[in-house]
C-alpha cells in the first residue's frame, strides 16, 4: 500500500497589502484587484533564508455569488542575498456567509473560520534555491485587514 506524502514546512510569507480595488460583476463574479505592498518572508528547513516581498504583486480575485473567492496572486520574493523568486499562487477562499461578508468588508475575522488553500508556483533561476523549482507546495493562508500570511509545505 502507498504511503501518503509527508507535508514540511519550507516557506512562509507576509504580506502587506493595500485595500482592493472592486472591478466590479464581471462573467462568473465579482472582480476585485489586491495590490501586494511589500511584506516579509522565511524559509524554514532546507529553505534556510530570509527576505522581503517587493511591492507591485496583485492578488486577482473572482468572488462567486455563493461567496466562493478564486484567488491567482502574483508577486516577487527577494532574498536578504539579492536571489529572487516570483511567485504565483492560485487558490481557493471560502467561509460562512456572515464570515465572508465581514472579511470582504475588510474586518478581520478568526482565520479558523475561513478555508484558505492554495498551490504555488515558484520560478528562480538561484542554483540554491532549485528545491523550490523542483517541488510541489501546498499553502494556506490567513487574511487580515492589511495582510495575508501564507505558509507552503513542500510535499515529500
Amino acid at each position: 500500500m502507498p504511503h501518503a506524502p509527508i507535508l514540511t514546512l519550507t516557506l512562509e510569507v507576509r504580506a502587506l497589502v493595500a485595500e482592493p480595488i472592486d472591478i466590479g460583476v464581471v462573467g462568473r463574479g465579482r472582480r476585485r484587484v489586491v495590490p501586494i505592498m511589500g511584506g516579509t518572508f522565511e524559509g524554514h528547513g532546507e529553505l534556510n533564508l530570509r527576505g522581503r516581498v517587493l511591492s507591485g504583486g496583485e492578488d486577482w480575485q473572482l468572488i462567486q455569488d455563493d461567496g466562493v473567492s478564486e484567488v491567482d496572486a502574483r508577486y516577487v520574493l527577494e532574498a536578504q542575498t539579492g536571489e529572487t523568486i516570483s511567485v504565483r499562487n492560485r487558490g481557493v477562499r471560502h467561509a460562512p456567509a456572515d464570515v465572508m461578508r465581514r472579511l470582504l468588508a475588510g474586518e478581520k475575522v478568526d482565520p479558523s473560520l475561513v478555508y484558505f488553500k492554495s498551490s504555488p508556483i515558484f520560478e528562480t533561476s538561484a542554483p540554491s534555491l532549485q528545491v523550490l523549482v523542483k517541488s510541489i507546495f501546498v499553502g494556506a493562508g490567513e487574511r487580515y485587514p492589511n495582510e495575508v500570511v501564507l505558509r507552503f509545505w513542500k510535499v515529500e
